[in-house]
């Protein structure tokens, strides 16, 4: 009889936002995978969670996605975690989780914490209907992509880093004009956290004169 997996997620700031659920699927498993284990080892500790504890991240997701199956063919039931927030959502998961289903494996995603969701409600802007972009390419396919949402009429949903946000405010800002309204959320359930909402340009302005730390959401209003 073959195991379970369970895509377990994570705070993504705030302990007080694990769930019983998570908790006790964290406590029952056999073994968990984790993005980063010295990231995941606080939050085990702090909730009593003493497991063994695996790697599974995007540079080695590929090597380690058939010996999980291996795992549960042979009965073991396993969770998978990531550092912050919901497993496969901009994070490793998605390999695993196709590969389980082809293997007739049980999977289990418990609700939980993800950053957009927090962020789009935050920004006040069309909420109905909404895509999630994700993180930009860094390099290659950055502009085409930005030319494919020129008239893309939803709210439009970023994930960017602290170092690469004020250029891609401005790139947003060529392509979707100075005064397309946004926000920016950062530090989302922490101490620190915060939400800029204006237009494009308005907020470009406001970080430039700010330090920027914390992992980033931007929303854009659609066309």
């Amino acid at each position: 009889m073959s195991g379970k997996l369970f895509l377990v997620p994570t705070p993504i700031g705030n302990l007080e936002d694990m769930t019983f659920r998570a908790v006790r699927i964290l406590k029952e498993v056999d073994l968990i995978l984790a993005e980063d284990t010295r990231t995941s080892a606080p939050l085990l500790k702090h909730f009593g969670i003493d497991k063994k504890v695996f790697s599974h991240h995007q540079h080695n997701e590929h090597k380690s996605v058939t010996e999980v199956i291996r795992f549960l063919k042979e009965g073991k039931q396993i969770a998978l975690i990531s550092d912050a927030g919901t497993p496969a959502i901009s994070d490793p998961g998605f390999l695993l989780v196709r590969e389980a289903i082809r293997n007739d494996i049980p999977l289990e995603c418990l609700p939980g914490p993800t950053a957009f969701v927090p962020a789009l409600v935050d920004s006040g802007l069309a909420a109905d209907r909404f895509t999630f972009e994700g993180f930009l390419p860094v390099k290659k396919g950055r502009q085409t992509r930005m030319k494919e949402l020129v008239n893309e009429p939803r709210t439009m949903i970023f994930y960017e880093s602290p170092h690469r946000l004020l250029k891609t405010l401005e790139e947003l800002a060529q392509y979707l004009g100075t005064d397309r309204q946004a926000s920016v959320s950062r530090e989302l359930s922490k101490m620190f956290e915060e939400t800029v909402r204006g237009t494009l340009e308005e907020i470009k302005i406001h970080f430039e004169t700010h330090t920027l730390k914390g992992e980033i959401v931007i929303c854009v209003a659609g066309k």
